[in-house]
């Protein structure tokens, strides 16, 4: 099976040629790390999908904030997905590790405020993670939240509501569709598939909702849209910013 590869940039990842003292003389106070998932988005969006998204948006950040881009975490929790070729998953207890050591080592090196840029709706556990890192003295953030969501979509012209755009829909679609549309493959125009009604979601996964894998409408997706929702949450972010680390809005050290 042929996996699309994304250029190094989809990835999110530094600029290559960045070294230690690059870091320790910049600006950024504030790490920031996406969190993707590798599993299925139908026929026409790649097993990456969700790093994508959350990489497109972790740099929309990077361009307007004196962050710490960090490179994403690409396999997380997407059980629910497992019936379809190609996705791996592993445990909330891993996810929660892997975030944790990830969190510890930057507190080591001297960055003690991290927000978790996250692109699958099934990596419930970050939460609980954001929350408990009060305890271990290190500043956590969740981005976006479903409020900053919301406002993206209205200001992109979104038409398809947030229940029923669940997967592989009218957003993902946009914003690959502008941030690498070459990840994207004939057939999105025809797959939309809507189930409103997903009472059992957990228990039985997504092939009890959808044979094709997509539950959303991306047949209306567009680039412009894609443009649209990445902008607006740059503009979201700086409230989480000051939340994590006021004294570093402005490039201030």
């Amino acid at each position: 099976m042929r996996i699309p590869q994304p250029r190094t940039p989809a990835l999110g990842m530094l600029p290559l040629d960045t070294t230690t003292d690059d870091v320790r003389d910049g600006p950024a106070r504030v790490a920031v790390l996406p969190i993707g998932s590798f599993e299925q988005h139908g026929p026409f969006l790649p097993l990456m999908t969700d790093t994508v998204v959350a990489c497109a948006i972790a740099r929309e950040v990077a361009a307007s904030y004196p962050v710490h881009l960090l490179p994403p975490v690409t396999i997380s929790c997407s059980q629910e997905h497992a019936d379809w070729p190609g996705t791996v998953s592993v445990s909330a207890t891993t996810l929660c590790a892997i975030v944790r050591d990830i969190a510890g080592s930057l507190r080591r090196s001297g960055l003690e405020s991290l927000v978790l840029i996250n692109g699958h709706g099934g990596n419930y556990v970050l939460r609980n993670v954001v929350q408990e890192s009060q305890e271990n003295g290190m500043r956590m953030a969740l981005f976006p939240g479903s409020s900053d969501w919301d406002l993206a979509r209205e200001k992109a012209g979104i038409s398809t509501s947030s229940s029923s755009d669940m997967h592989a829909g009218e957003v993902e679609t946009s914003i690959l569709l502008h941030d690498h549309p070459e990840l994207v493959r004939p057939g999105y125009e025809t797959s939309d598939w809507v189930a409103d009604e997903r009472k059992h979601l957990l228990t039985l996964g997504m092939r009890a909702y959808t044979e094709s894998g997509v539950i959303g409408r991306p047949s209306r997706a567009t680039a412009d849209k894609g443009r649209a929702l990445l902008s607006s949450l740059a503009g979201s972010f700086a409230e989480y910013l000051d939340l994590v680390a006021p004294a570093t809005r402005g490039g201030a050290r």
